[in-house]
């Protein structure tokens, strides 16, 4: 009976082959530990974001806020590694191809460790100047750049994480990477509590939490991977920098790095016409886009889940499988997508009352929620058709639309929806059309993601073809 017990636990930290079984039942397993893992990952920022409100105030709120878009704009290519590597892995692993497996693995650890020494330089270097760029006020600048100096010096673990995490959900392992997230995040909340609520450290307190408790997480990804001798050979001789597998990586992931990279731009340039409508609008943006990323987690979950299920059947020729799958994941997510909305339209004053004690601030935040709260259906289409076409390596058509949605719909409606609603009450315009922008863009993104998967293109950029 032990014996037994044993089985089925190590069974549950094993790679999933995805190109047998029900398709839906498949996805939904594996999507499942990732949205747990992905709402532990949003609590990292989420416990930074209450703590500092709570302990140190809105502005250091503001603060926190104000730093993630430039944040995001310096980690693309750990995004673009991440991808590139998932592709390649989940394809050989359906392949069963052990040698391009272990060469691939082998090459995207010394990419990694390439560009986390490259981040830990530039970072501190430009952000400074680039929140002066983006005119932030001169109350929260201070905060802002110590909190990105000490997340870029501390860099190496947030990348490893990813990477790392990536290869396990290629091989179908996404239990693990939940595992090691959970404990990374209860280690990141004490300490933020520790050293905001304890040490009085502020801003800074919550960027070196965050730094030491990612480090943990990648030292669990790393243990998890060498203890994974039976799928593949993490040796010596492949951790060379191969020119085969670390092009092919390059070439997979490029597109949807910089599709972060475009995104993150697009709301560069919408957090300058966000912090115009000053402090109070900026806490209240963060506090909305701390209740978004959770909303938003169930969406990514099951576009990473349809990623490695079509990489998987793709390198076993399963093009047929694949395709059910997608209509069978998608409807799932957009179901899923659905039971949120309607939670945040009958909850979501509780949600923000959770981030501030200014009554004024959780109302406006409502107010902005209630715009997006629709949108996450038409997000739902999105990641799930943009995972299968990831998955079965078209990483291009995803990029275009990212091109599209955020740089010529999202950034001219913001500012022109800004522009027309000038009045004497609102001379730099109505705040709302932030988050107008945003919603149009989803819905826009949803209807061409969806005629670009039906197009079919996808099918012939398989690995090898």
């Amino acid at each position: 009976m032990q014996d037994k017990k044993l089985s089925g636990f190590k069974k549950l930290f094993a790679p999933i082959d995805m190109t047998v079984g029900i398709p839906g039942k498949q996805i939904i397993a594996f999507a499942i530990p990732m949205l747990i893992g992905n709402i532990a990952q949003q609590l990292y920022n989420t416990a930074d974001s209450v703590i500092v409100g709570q302990y140190v105030g809105d502005n250091a709120l503001a603060a926190v806020g104000s730093a993630s878009p430039i944040l995001n704009l310096l980690l693309v290519l750990f995004v673009g590694i991440s991808v590139g590597a998932g592709i390649m892995v989940s394809q050989y692993f359906g392949a069963k191809q052990r040698e391009d497996l272990s060469g691939t693995i082998g090459s995207c650890v010394t990419l990694t460790a390439i560009s986390s020494v490259i981040i830990m330089i530039v970072g501190p270097l430009v952000s400074g100047p680039l929140l002066k760029l983006l005119d932030t006020p001169d109350t929260i600048l201070g905060w802002c750049e110590s909190y990105l100096n000490i997340i870029f010096i501390g860099i190496v673990g947030m990348a490893y994480y990813n990477i790392l995490g990536g290869v396990l959900r290629g091989l179908g392992d996404s239990v693990s990477a939940l595992l090691y997230l959970l404990v990374a995040t209860i280690v990141n909340i004490v300490l933020d509590l520790l050293f905001v609520a304890s040490f009085d450290m502020g801003v800074a307190g919550v960027a070196l939490a965050t730094a030491i408790a990612q480090a943990l997480s990648a030292v669990l990804c790393f243990w998890k991977l060498l203890r994974m001798s039976d799928v593949f050979d993490f040796k010596k001789k492949y951790l060379k920098l191969h020119k085969k597998y670390a092009m092919m990586t390059i070439r997979l992931g490029l597109p949807s790095g910089l599709t972060q990279a475009i995104f993150s731009m697009a709301m560069i340039v919408v957090q300058s016409l966000t912090n115009s409508f000053g402090e109070m609008f900026i806490a209240a943006n963060v506090i909305v886009m701390r209740v978004d990323g959770f909303a938003m987690m169930p969406n990514f979950s099951f576009g990473t889940a349809m990623t490695t299920y079509a990489g998987q059947n793709v390198g076993a020729r399963e093009f047929e499988r694949v395709e059910k799958g997608a209509k069978q994941g998608t409807w799932i997510s957009m179901g899923v997508s659905a039971a949120i909305t309607v939670m945040i339209l009958l909850f979501g004053g509780q949600l923000m009352g959770i981030f501030t004690k200014t009554r004024e601030l959780v109302d406006m935040s409502m107010r902005m929620m209630q715009i997006l709260a629709v949108g996450y259906i038409a997000m739902a289409v999105t990641q799930s058709l943009s995972g299968i076409m990831r998955g079965a390596g078209d990483t291009m058509t995803p990029m275009w639309i990212s091109l599209i949605t955020t740089v010529a719909i999202r950034v001219p409606v913001a500012y022109g929806l800004a522009y027309l609603t000038r009045s004497e009450q609102y001379p730099g315009g109505r705040c709302e059309s932030v988050f107008v922008s945003l919603l149009v863009s989803w819905t826009l993104g949803a209807v061409i993601t969806f005629i670009c998967y039906r197009w079919g293109k996808w099918k012939q950029k398989a690995i090898g073809e």
